[in-house]
């Protein structure tokens, strides 16, 4: 048996490119950034924050809501699945692309009064 299974809490690092399709299907992405807070050592050796940056991709509904409501800066709570694609860049070696396909999503960044944003959504 095995199990692939992220959940993360982060800022969104830019607005989402989102693409629509003619077959009527959306996809959105945008980076995610998650970080450990620093500390200092029983010596005194200071260790500083460390920032890691996701790769989300939202598809379909969650797709058309991340257009909608998510901005730059929003805090998003996510659970997905880690998928790795491989590609040729232009000179031809392959490089590759770890993603988080996003299942769920609650957005935790309050709204202004009067905003009628869902705040959480499944696919």
């Amino acid at each position: 048996m095995s199990v692939n299974k992220v959940i993360l809490i982060g800022n969104v690092g830019r607005d989402p490119k989102v693409t629509y399709y003619d077959s009527g299907s959306c996809v959105a992405q945008l980076p995610l950034a998650t970080t450990e807070r620093g500390y200092t050592l029983q010596n005194g050796t200071q260790v500083p924050d460390r920032t890691e940056w996701h790769n989300l991709v939202f598809r379909n509904r969650l797709g058309e809501i991340v257009d909608k409501y998510v901005h730059k800066g929003d805090k998003l709570y996510i659970e997905g699945k880690i998928h790795t694609r491989y590609y040729d860049d232009q000179a031809g070696v392959q490089r590759s692309v770890t993603e988080i396909y996003v299942d769920n999503m609650e957005m935790l960044t309050p709204k202004a009064a009067g905003a009628s944003a869902p705040n959480q959504q499944e696919v």
